[in-house]
């Protein structure tokens, strides 16, 4: 399954979880959105339902959606070969995961470790979470594909779950009871027998491996006292301003109690609109992988046609290209 789509956009959807859904007339309309609260609203609707497939229709332009299609099961430059170690590994684990009583086999092998982790580190807990969020919030600031905003907001979104993730009973045993019945009923319901599978699986099959793997880390986080359906519901978009085919919106939410805010940059194309960040950010991806760099120490470095990120800015041009994830 290529993760590298969430990794790559993670910026744009991290807003897309943000917002409420809204405007389901949408579902089977054009591509894009006919105002740049359309386009954000409907985009949310899909991610809500885990329409992955739908979002991407969605959220790029015709052609931009057709490469993204194509180059979904090309052979990516930075892609690590599968070892025999993984494939063992990928086994034991789907084995254990799917076995007949997989739930009570896996609880009884968790509920001792629990108790024993519970006593080691139920005072530590808290400042163990503190310094995984000193680290995540070094990577946000060192991170070159996020703008300034995005890093903020990223930041503002991790002091809000910080409290959360340092008062949730994470060793407790009903709850991991309730954990372990999902991510069996995941694994079996996404059938996934070899890592070679994930790898070579084509885009309609990913988007709905995807869905199903949403769905359970969504159940997961609502155990634990986060939903992700109530945050998207408490959102309210609205567009600060359009200039020459550009809109800037304002995406205001509640997040575990406390109200933030985000911003999201739209580009008009063809007469509707997408998101900036995502749009570039495929296309990038694609031309990346259309012409990829020159091995290093190499004195004869193909040249890149054009520009790494064509101007989405142009309202008018029909040219798109996509990424692949």
């Amino acid at each position: 399954m290529r993760f590298q789509m969430f990794r790559h956009c993670l910026p744009f959807l991290a807003l897309l979880v943000l917002a409420a859904c809204h405007n389901k007339e949408e579902a089977t309309a054009a591509p894009g959105g006919a105002t740049p609260e359309a386009a954000v609203q409907q985009s949310v609707t899909l991610i809500k339902a885990g329409d992955f497939d739908g979002f991407w229709k969605h959220a790029l332009p015709p052609a931009d959606y057709a490469n993204l299609r194509t180059d979904w099961t090309h052979p990516r430059p930075d892609q690590r070969p599968i070892t025999d170690e993984d494939r063992a590994r990928f086994a034991q684990a789907v084995k254990q995961l799917t076995a007949p009583n997989a739930e009570t086999t896996l609880y009884d092998q968790l509920k001792p470790k629990l108790t024993q982790m519970e006593q080691q580190y139920h005072d530590q807990l808290p400042v163990m979470i503190g310094i995984g969020q000193a680290i995540l919030t070094t990577g946000i600031a060192q991170n070159k594909t996020m703008t300034e905003n995005q890093k903020q907001q990223m930041r503002d979104a991790l002091n809000v779950m910080l409290p959360w993730a340092q008062q949730t009973p994470w060793f407790d045993q009903d709850k991991a009871k309730q954990a372990v019945g999902v991510v069996v009923t995941s694994a079996r319901q996404l059938d996934l027998k070899t890592p070679d599978q994930l790898q070579s699986m084509d885009f309609d099959t990913a988007m709905k491996k995807y869905a199903t793997a949403y769905q359970g880390i969504k159940q997961l986080l609502v155990i634990y006292g986060l939903s992700v359906d109530d945050t998207l519901d408490s959102v309210k978009v609205s567009t600060v301003g359009i200039d020459h085919g550009h809109a800037h919106v304002k995406i205001d939410y509640t997040l575990l109690g406390k109200p933030l805010s985000s911003d999201s940059q739209l580009v008009l194309v063809d007469g509707r609109w997408y998101s900036q960040d995502l749009l570039d950010s495929e296309r990038a991806q694609h031309e990346q992988l259309m012409h990829p760099p020159a091995p290093a120490g190499s004195s004869t470095a193909p040249a890149l046609s054009g520009s790494m990120q064509p101007p989405a800015s142009n309202a008018s041009t029909g040219t798109t290209l996509a990424a692949k994830p």
